[in-house]
C-alpha cells in the first residue's frame, strides 16, 4: 500500500476532524473512500463526455454491462445509519 502526504487548509482539516476524528482511528478509511469516490466520479464525467462527443446508436447491449458490479457500495447512495433514540419502558414503582 502506498503512503501519500497531503496538505489541507485549516477549514478542511477542521471539518475532517469533525467527521472522522483521528482519535477514533476512522480517518484513513474515510480518506480512502473519499478519494475512491472522487476518482470514480471523475472517470464517470470523462466517460459521459466521450458519449456526448460520440454517442452510441441504440440502447446498451448485454456486453456493455458485462462485469458491472451491482453490489459496489460506491455506486449506491448510502442510507443514514443513525437510529432514533429508543425510549425505555416505564416500570411500575413499588408503592
Amino acid at each position: 500500500m502506498k503512503h501519500i502526504l497531503v496538505e489541507l487548509d485549516d477549514r478542511c482539516a477542521r471539518d475532517l476532524e469533525r467527521v472522522a476524528p483521528s482519535k477514533k482511528r476512522l480517518r484513513a478509511e474515510f480518506v480512502r473512500q473519499a478519494i475512491r469516490r472522487a476518482i470514480d466520479l471523475a472517470l464517470d464525467r470523462s466517460t459521459q463526455e466521450a458519449y456526448r462527443v460520440l454517442p452510441i446508436s441504440g440502447g446498451p447491449e448485454a456486453s456493455d454491462i458485462l462485469g458491472w458490479d451491482e453490489d459496489n457500495a460506491l455506486a449506491r447512495r448510502t442510507r443514514s445509519t443513525k437510529k432514533a433514540p429508543r425510549r425505555r419502558a416505564r416500570t411500575k414503582s413499588a408503592a
